[in-house]
């Protein structure tokens, strides 16, 4: 299961560069992880950062050569007509709490008396593949043990592939709530899509919360169980709302329902299929293979078609067929559950002692979202079905046969992704 999640890691993370003067910074991962301990000594905040997210807006304007003015601790070179930035590992070698000081400058925690001053205590770099673990408190600090600058002088290692542990200290915090926010914008495309992990370690209890973007608005770390389990609920919502695919066969169990009773066994099959193998995959109760995560995407794909197909040919009411639709949905919402256990995989990424309450919180967010769905489409079906029977029955086709059309372009590429 570890591989295959590496493989989504990798293929989902692996982003084009955006515009501008460093519109060549890679972007090879999008997870930043802070883990903050809150003690009698203050708040240390032990953070791992992709390289560039710190310095991607830091390059200068072009010079005559046609080169930009390279970022701090970095060089940059033309290769093959394209301007390629890489780590300057002699400047980091000479100078390595410089780089601490951009994210000290950027790193803001606020409590009522204002921002927090902090300190750097230690920093290291590694080439992405190369760094240690940084899933718990004890990894984390046995990481950044030492001073370390991991990239031999010899070796290239762009910007984009290189991953940054830091470690600062806010010696004066007064209170166990604060809030945690960025000042940086590196204009990395994909940027909008960072996932943020913050540990929070505070009287003998950790809570994990999940923040989405650059973080340019504060997050609020109260430390109870109910600030953190929110925001996984609201990740929850976000990826079945954002998740195409997630939309159109939902909206599928819509038009495909007599009435509302109906529509009530369809969701609530889905419902006890998804939350079975979210649980599964999230916990590694899956198969290892590197194709199987791109098998259920062409499989979750099918289903949205044969659930298309099931919204026109509907079956008369009663209860067999309530029965019958139940176990249906229930048995496509076991593949889209191992879709949704990989985005949470992918998400969560560490290992605490709350990780079921982040679990939980996630599905409950995905029920919201798919009710969301619902109640916004259910009014227009039963203004549809109250129109003459071939209004009713047009539109019915229109959308489903449209949502084919979009299911079967997924298939195709899917099923490519597979073979390859």
């Amino acid at each position: 299961m570890r591989f295959a999640i590496h493989f989504a890691v990798l293929v989902l993370s692996f982003l084009p560069v955006a515009g501008g003067a460093w519109a060549h910074f890679n972007l090879n991962q999008n997870v930043r992880i802070f883990h903050i301990v809150q003690d009698d000594s203050g708040l240390n905040v032990m953070l791992r950062t992709p390289m560039a997210y710190i310095l991607a807006d830091k390059v200068g304007p072009a010079g005559a050569d046609g080169l930009p003015r390279p970022a701090p601790f970095t060089t940059n070179e033309l290769q093959d007509g394209v301007v390629m930035h890489l780590v300057d590992v002699e400047a980091l070698r000479r100078a390595p709490f410089a780089l601490a000081d951009i994210v000290l400058d950027e790193l803001v925690i606020e409590q009522a008396d204002g921002r927090l001053q902090g300190h750097i205590v230690n920093l290291n770099v590694y080439p992405i593949g190369q760094e240690p673990g940084f899933a718990t408190k004890a990894e984390a600090t046995e990481a950044l043990a030492a001073t370390a600058i991991n990239i031999s002088s010899d070796q290239q290692v762009y910007v984009g592939d290189a991953v940054v542990d830091i470690w600062l200290t806010f010696g004066d915090a007064s209170d166990a709530a604060y809030a945690l926010s960025m000042l940086s914008n590196p204009g990395l495309a994909g940027q909008d899509e960072t996932a943020n992990l913050i540990l929070n370690y505070h009287n003998g209890e950790t809570r994990t919360y999940r923040a989405k973007g650059l973080l340019a608005e504060p997050i609020e770390i109260t430390g109870t169980a109910s600030s953190a389990a929110a925001t996984f609920v609201v990740e929850g919502v976000r990826h079945i709302i954002e998740g195409i695919d997630h939309v159109l066969f939902v909206l599928c169990m819509v038009i495909g329902s007599l009435n509302l009773k109906a529509l009530l066994a369809r969701v609530t099959g889905f419902t006890l299929g998804h939350s079975v193998t979210l649980i599964m995959g999230f916990f590694g109760l899956a198969p290892s293979a590197p194709w199987f995560i791109p098998a259920v995407e062409t499989a979750i794909a099918m289903t949205i078609i044969l659930a298309a197909a099931d919204a026109v040919f509907q079956r008369s009411g009663g209860k067999h067929s309530y029965l019958v639709a139940a176990g249906v949905t229930a048995g496509v919402g076991l593949l889209h559950g191992f879709g949704f256990s990989f985005m949470l995989r992918e998400i969560l990424k560490v290992d605490a002692d709350n990780v079921w309450q982040s679990l939980l919180a996630f599905n409950v967010g995905v029920e919201i979202g798919q009710l969301m769905i619902v109640l916004v489409t259910w009014p227009l079906v039963v203004i549809l079905r109250r129109m003459p029977t071939s209004v009713w029955i047009g539109a019915r086709a229109f959308i489903a046969a449209s949502i084919s059309v979009v299911a079967l372009i997924w298939v195709v590429e899917r099923f490519s992704l597979l073979i390859a």
